[in-house]
């Protein structure tokens, strides 16, 4: 898509997050371009489920399509979960103390692992897999490899979705890596830690 394509989008979008739902002739008279033009672009987002059309009754002619974002769509724009959370746990260990951090970390690892270990089968090597799969689909963006000899494996994680939180809260690198340990059935070690400085979270498994 041309440059000029990817900011008439943005601005489509950005108008319904702004205005609500729009009709196609009200796009394009704020955006200075043909109806024409509004609905190819409408039909890459429609495509790209970025947003929905609804069918709305007019008091006189035809019925007519308006457009608003889908909720796809509304994860495009900032958000300030993290600050959020960081606020939270602050406040909880504040009130309660660092062991209620602690055992909410720990809640959540068991929550994990209950949902992992429905997807792991097979030998480890197909449990290393199973595993960065997993993880990808929360964000982490994640590579594995395994060793010659066949016992050890390795899994790098570029991105950590948590970042902010974790370099507050430490509990949630320890309990990934124990989550880790635990699902995998392995010796695990993490030989670098993004929240610790790193350019990435690195995990090194072997066989028990």
């Amino acid at each position: 898509m041309t440059n000029e394509g990817t900011s008439t989008r943005d601005q489509i979008l950005h108008m319904l997050k702004v205005k609500g739902s729009l009709s196609v002739s009200d796009m394009a008279v704020d955006l200075g371009i043909t109806e024409m033009a509004v609905r190819r672009h409408l039909n890459t987002l429609e495509r790209d489920n970025l947003i929905k059309s609804t069918l709305v009754r007019q008091a006189m002619g035809r019925p007519t399509n308006v457009y608003s974002l889908s909720q796809e769509a509304d994860e495009l724009f900032p958000r300030n979960y993290s600050h959020l959370t960081l606020d939270f746990l602050q406040d909880l260990k504040e009130m309660d103390g660092p062991g209620k951090v602690e055992m909410l970390f720990r809640r959540r690892e068991n929550r994990l692992e209950e949902t992992y270990r429905a997807h792991m089968q097979g030998d480890l090597r197909d449990r290393v897999a199973k595993l960065a799969e997993l993880q990808n689909e929360k964000g982490y963006m994640v590579e594995w490899e395994a060793d010659a000899d066949g016992n050890t494996y390795r899994i790098r994680e570029f991105n950590c979705p948590i970042a902010q939180v974790a370099r507050e809260f430490n509990q949630a690198c320890t309990c990934e890596l124990s989550l880790f340990r635990r699902v995998l059935k392995a010796d695990v070690e993490q030989t670098s830690c993004m929240a610790k400085g790193g350019d990435k979270c690195v995990f090194e498994i072997k066989k028990v």
